[in-house]
Order: C-alpha cells, then sequence, then structure tokens
C-alpha cells in the first residue's frame, strides 16, 4: 500500500473527522464560496445524468444534493466516520435509498467499469492526497466516467501565498464566538503566528516547483512514529490540470478558481456579507462568475476546479 493511501487512511478515519467535515461551511467562509460555486456548477450539468459517481466524498455534502435531485449515487470515501456520518445525514434528509457506501481508496477504482457512471466528480482535493499517484488517479475517474468528469484539486498558485501568511485561515472565520477547536486555536494563535513569522523566498521558490507544501520525509517520519499527519497533497497547475484531462480525452473542458474573488476581502467585510441573506446571495453569485475566469481560475482560495465532457 502507498504512503499516501495509509497517511490518508489514518487522517481521515479520525473520530472526529465526520462531524468536523459536516461543520465546516457553517465554521469557514472559504467553505461557504467554494461549495456554493461546486453546487452552482453540478445543478447546471444534470441534464441526463441517472447516476454518478462521488469520489471522497465526505460528509455528503455534493452526494447528497444529488440524490436530491434524483440521481443514484455511489458515496466512496476512505473514511469511516465520513461514511458514517454521511449515512446519519442522507437518512434525516430522506436519500438512503437513492445513495451506495463504498469504503475504498481513490487509488484503487478496478472494481468499476468502464463508462459505470454518467457523471463522476470529486471535490475538495481527495485527487491531491494521492500522490505521487495523482495522474493515475485523474485517468481512472475518467475511465469510469460515461458523460461528465468534474473535480476540483489543490491549487499551486493558490496555495503558495498559505507559506507567506499563517494566519490566512483567520480572514475566513464566520463566527469568532463559535465553540469549534479551529477556529478558537486560529484566534488564541494569531500574534504568536506573526511574531514567528519570517518569510522564505527558498521554501516558496521549492514549493512553485515541486506542487508539495510539506516535506515528504518528514511527514512519513511522522506516520511511522505512529502519529496522524495531514495528507501529503500535491498542488496543480492550471495548464497541467488541462493537459491532463485532455490526454485523457476529456472534451470542452472549463477551470475556475472558487474564492479568488473573496480572499481580496477583509473579514469584517465578509462576516457583514454572509449575515446579510440578500447580500449573500449576491456575493456568493458574483463569486461564481468572477472565479470562473481563466485569467484567474489559478488563484482560488483552496482548490482548482475543472469540468469537462466525455
Amino acid at each position: 500500500m502507498e504512503y499516501s493511501t495509509k497517511i490518508s487512511e489514518r487522517m481521515w478515519n479520525q473520530p472526529d473527522k465526520g462531524e468536523l467535515e459536516a461543520e465546516r461551511e457553517q465554521t469557514f467562509i472559504d467553505d461557504i464560496v467554494q461549495k456554493a460555486h461546486i453546487e452552482k456548477e453540478l445543478l447546471s450539468s444534470l441534464d441526463g445524468i441517472e447516476t454518478a459517481f462521488d469520489g471522497g466524498a465526505g460528509s455528503g455534502r455534493f452526494s447528497i444534493l444529488l440524490a436530491k435531485h434524483g440521481v443514484k449515487v455511489t458515496h466512496f470515501d476512505i473514511s469511516q466516520p465520513m461514511l458514517d456520518k454521511a449515512k446519519e445525514i442522507a437518512e434525516k434528509e430522506g436519500v438512503l435509498d437513492r445513495i451506495i457506501f463504498a469504503k475504498g481508496a481513490l487509488e484503487d477504482l478496478s472494481e468499476y467499469e468502464d463508462k459505470a457512471f454518467d457523471l463522476v466528480m470529486s471535490f475538495d482535493a481527495p485527487i491531491s492526497y494521492t500522490y505521487p499517484n495523482q495522474e493515475r488517479t485523474i485517468k481512472e475517474l475518467v475511465r469510469i466516467a460515461k458523460k461528465k468528469i468534474i473535480i476540483s484539486v489543490s491549487s499551486r498558485l493558490g496555495a503558495l501565498p498559505y507559506l507567506a501568511n499563517p494566519i490566512q485561515k483567520n480572514q475566513f472565520i464566520l463566527d469568532e464566538k463559535c465553540e469549534n477547536a479551529w477556529v478558537q486555536w486560529c484566534i488564541t494563535s494569531r500574534e504568536q503566528m506573526i511574531q514567528s513569522f519570517s518569510f522564505k523566498e527558498e521554501k516558496l521558490l521549492e514549493a512553485f516547483e515541486s506542487g508539495l507544501l510539506c516535506d515528504v520525509e518528514e511527514t512519513r517520519k511522522a506516520y511511522d512514529n505512529g502519529e496522524a499527519p495531514w495528507s501529503i497533497s500535491y498542488h496543480f497547475m492550471p495548464d497541467e490540470l488541462e493537459r491532463i484531462l485532455k490526454e485523457c480525452g476529456v472534451k470542452n473542458i472549463s477551470l475556475a478558481g472558487p474564492g479568488a474573488f473573496a480572499r481580496t476581502i477583509p473579514n469584517e467585510i465578509l462576516v457583514k456579507i454572509m449575515n446579510d441573506t440578500e447580500q449573500r446571495e449576491e456575493f456568493l453569485d458574483f463569486c461564481h462568475k468572477y472565479d470562473s475566469n481563466p485569467y484567474v481560475c489559478g488563484m482560488g482560495k483552496d482548490n482548482l476546479f475543472a469540468k469537462g465532457d466525455k
């Protein structure tokens, strides 16, 4: 088994992962923006779609959405806590009978036949967690798609600013008074993170060239020592992702960078917008339009989004 699979399996199978994943849209504004973008794209792509495969489906944000629209969905994830949470939500939403839950790693989709699903989707970067097999994973996802492929992967240009901004997540906190542990850590650690930060050009240049923001060997050592480190994540360039999809035979490819517009706005303004229903809807609509422009697609907050036809 590859290190990527073993590390992801340990990290995502921590008991609290399902609950935390389900809370993200109530916690951070960048998650709201990204998921709103994906939802718009999915709902505009359902013509002729009867079956779908959601790879790395998490707590069911999009598999349940499609099930509500009558699509028969295979919800595929490496994490049992995620699967358990998704089943719980699907039952509450009345769509349990339209979802097949399957546990597995994206590195191995051999049980699925060519063109097995009308639509294949994978969001919020599980493809990137399959490093060094990310290209093969994309090819496999395309292989099992019959009509459409819609994915998002970690964005290199979008993620590089993290290395020069240790408090980047604070910009997107929706409610500083919420009890979420990560939110409270971001708030209490803010000054210490600023004081201890120093800009290192060499580190950014290395990540710019390799697409890796972490030390791979250190991550592997942490895993071998019994820790549960964050998955090794490969960050794609826009032209690279487009090339891979074209080589797989995907046509009519379009790219986007969800969060490119929102990342230019300070927290105080973002919170004000999010707390006003009318402003929020108008803002998310404009974000979708702005973030879909090819000139900004690489600067999405976390992910590089792509869709195309088979």
